[in-house]
């Protein structure tokens, strides 16, 4: 895959969070000493996290970021949405490293190399796409740097499909492209947009038990039946398919809040979740 010769500038910092280095760091290290998580019972091969501007979802952001905080990774797979218009249903960046006012993280080509390959296996194709506005894979990248201890790589994931067996098969070949790496995977998501605050909680809490059943299936299925709401379900549900291909076995929810919690309107609220993915020791 051709990458230009310049690093992706962050079309967000300074609307989505701060664009000052010093401020942007501080905000996020203020989330990190005041998240709570429970006490986790196995090694962490994945989180779920929320990806609104931090004023709405950084406290439920930092619960996941939290249970990393110190530990080393050499890659980082972040998988999210996609809210434009979709030129493909798997889709990638063309540039060769993400920027945020923090630094700049490079892509890992070795490992983007072998997710075409496994996906190429299973009948599948990544697209790359340069010039992009998607927020919600940015969005989870200063946590990542504040968190983690040393640099890390980045491999950028886009899910615009819905489709079971494809997001299957993306999940499947991100276990392959990490095996034998030091990895963490990472899924996108918020959970409901815009009902009043209740049916806002039935539709997390119907979301939340699907994914900590670990049943990327039955996330999928509620999302589509309308009993259950993530707009980043298709991230989620690869990213538990991977875990799962990686040796994970169970997930703990860790927080969960919604946008009122800020605004005070709880006539149309956006849900935010974070959860562990765990390997059982």
């Amino acid at each position: 895959m051709s990458l230009p010769g310049e690093v992706r500038p962050s079309p967000i910092a300074g609307r989505w969070y701060p664009g000052d280095p010093q401020r942007l760091a501080a905000v996020v290290d203020g989330y990190l000493a005041d998240a709570r998580p429970p006490e986790l019972h196995g090694e962490v091969v994945g989180l779920i996290s929320p990806h609104a501007g931090y004023q709405y979802s950084g406290a439920t952001a930092a619960h996941a970021f939290k249970t990393v905080q110190g530990q080393h990774y050499d890659i980082v797979a972040v998988v999210s949405p996609f809210h434009d218009y979709p030129l493909a249903p798997i889709m990638t960046t063309v540039y060769p490293a993400y920027g945020t006012p923090l630094g700049k993280i490079p892509v890992d080509t070795q490992a983007l190399t072998a997710l075409v390959e496994a996906l190429r296996e299973r009948k599948e194709t990544i697209s790359g796409i340069s010039r992009d506005s998607e927020h919600s894979l940015e969005i989870e990248l200063p946590f990542l740097q504040r968190a983690l201890d040393g640099p890390f790589t980045l491999l950028p994931v886009m899910a615009a499909t819905h489709q079971k067996q494809q997001l299957r098969s993306l999940g499947e070949a991100l276990a392959k492209a990490l095996t034998g790496r030091k990895a963490l995977l990472v899924a996108s998501s918020d959970l409901s947009h815009f009902y009043d605050e209740r049916t806002a909680n039935k539709l997390d809490a119907e979301m939340l038990r699907q994914i900590s059943a670990f049943s990327p299936a039955g996330a999928l299925n509620a999302d589509q039946q309308g009993s259950g709401f993530a707009c980043g379900v298709a991230a989620i549900a690869a990213v538990l398919w991977a875990a799962s291909a990686l040796g994970a076995n169970s997930v703990e929810l860790l927080h969960h809040s919604t946008s009122a919690d800020q605004t005070h309107d709880r006539s149309s609220v956006v849900g935010y979740g974070a959860a562990a993915i765990l390997k059982a020791p």
